[in-house]
């Protein structure tokens, strides 16, 4: 993986979880100078930048906090998003997020009625999403919404290209991309999982293989000013105030 990572319990009743973890991530749970340590706590699991001026454990929670908060006050369908991927009455459209992260944007599609598919190839970030959506699965009003959120484990370039099964019609991709000092690592998450993910250099990949799976389009989200991925050209773009979604259609989405 690159990084040094250890694996915590925050207590005792923690430790057989975070022993579990350990071994299905084939990760030690003591190690001299670790970089970051994957935390089992009584309020989920979580990764921890460690030293001096680390930022706050990162976790998925799709119950409470920001997430939450967006699916109550966040425009709905209305969101730029829900548009790009083409929301629209009577649509709602079948998706796969091919760089799932923490879910955020793959849990905004489903509280709108989307059936997503979720690929996510680091494992540590894998990890923390699958653990969210298991607690989340226990809340009365996210648990249906979680319902529709459907985690895959692997490359999604292999994923995509070993699909069975009827394909998705709308893939979704947001991958890493190279950081200018400028706007670099604003946020917690991102200064979290530099180090862990990188930059997605095979981005170009990623979009051909998802053009070839995709049944009615291909929706990347980029910052707003960066270069479109390398490849075939979208049609169009929507564009906001620090990002934009470019659309590569094939056909177009009916009301069924």
């Amino acid at each position: 993986m690159g990084c040094r990572i250890q694996v915590q319990a925050q207590n005792d009743a923690c430790e057989a979880w975070a022993e579990q973890w350990a071994q299905r991530l084939g990760l030690p749970r003591h190690l001299a100078d670790a970089e970051f340590a994957l935390q089992a706590t009584d309020a989920g699991l979580q990764l921890q930048q460690l030293g001096a001026d680390a930022p706050g454990a990162v976790r998925v929670d799709f119950v409470e906090g920001a997430v939450a908060h967006r699916r109550l006050y966040g425009g709905g369908s209305g969101q730029m998003i829900a548009k790009a991927v083409g929301v629209q009455p009577g649509v709602r459209p079948r998706v796969l997020d091919a760089t799932a992260g923490l879910g955020k944007d793959g849990f905004v599609l489903a509280s709108l009625g989307c059936e997503m598919s979720l690929v996510e190839r680091q494992p540590i970030i894998a990890a923390l999403l699958e653990d969210g959506l298991a607690r989340a699965r226990g809340d009365a009003e996210v648990g249906a919404i979680v319902a529709r959120m459907h985690l895959l484990e692997g490359n999604s370039i292999q994923v995509m290209s070993e699909w069975p099964g009827d394909p998705p019609q709308v893939i979704y991709l947001d991958p890493m991309f190279p950081h200018r000092e400028k706007s670099a690592l604003v946020k917690k998450e991102m200064r979290l999982f530099r180090p862990l993910v990188g930059d997605d250099v095979d981005a170009p990949a990623l979009l051909a293989a998802a053009l070839a799976l995709a049944t009615h389009r291909v929706v990347v989200k980029r910052p707003r000013k960066a270069p479109c991925i390398d490849g075939p050209k979208p049609s169009h773009a929507l564009e906001g105030k620090s990002s934009r979604y470019d659309i590569y259609p094939k056909k177009a989405l009916k009301p069924t």
